[in-house]
């Protein structure tokens, strides 16, 4: 899993409890996801058709940073299906997982899905190959 992005947590990100508001959490999720996918598939004709199972396990206060780990769990034909972990970024205690968040590629103009191209070895490359440029992995 690899840790892409960050957010901090803000006045106005907190529930009545004085942590992080699940509704906002689960609103950046499907934002990093989203983004996730569209590097991936490199396409922005993407829809989120589902997200599977969500547990929070610990919560996160004002001004905890927190960081959203993100991997490919499959690949179809159409769409992509990533897992999302939100953890505390000094802590490293895990906030929340969304687990089968799933986007489907559609036709800009009919809104209907359609073939991506993309199998997971291909993305597996194309990750390497990027990971490559960034010199964040060693040949």
């Amino acid at each position: 899993m690899r840790f892409l992005s960050r957010r901090l947590v803000m006045p106005n990100d907190l529930n009545y409890a004085n942590s992080l508001f699940g509704g906002r959490a689960l609103e950046w999720i499907d934002e990093e996801a989203a983004i996730y996918a569209i590097c991936q598939l490199e396409t922005n004709c993407l829809v989120t058709k589902h997200i599977g199972e969500i547990s929070f396990d610990s919560p996160a206060t004002q001004g905890d940073i927190v960081e959203f780990g993100l991997a490919t769990k499959r690949v179809g034909r159409t769409s992509i299906t990533v897992t999302c972990l939100v953890r505390n970024k000094a802590t490293k205690k895990t906030i929340c997982l969304a687990d089968d968040i799933v986007f489907v590629k559609v036709d800009p103009d009919t809104r209907l899905p359609v073939a991506h191209g993309k199998t997971e070895s291909l993305l597996k490359e194309q990750t390497d190959r990027e990971l490559r440029t960034l010199n964040l992995m060693q040949d």
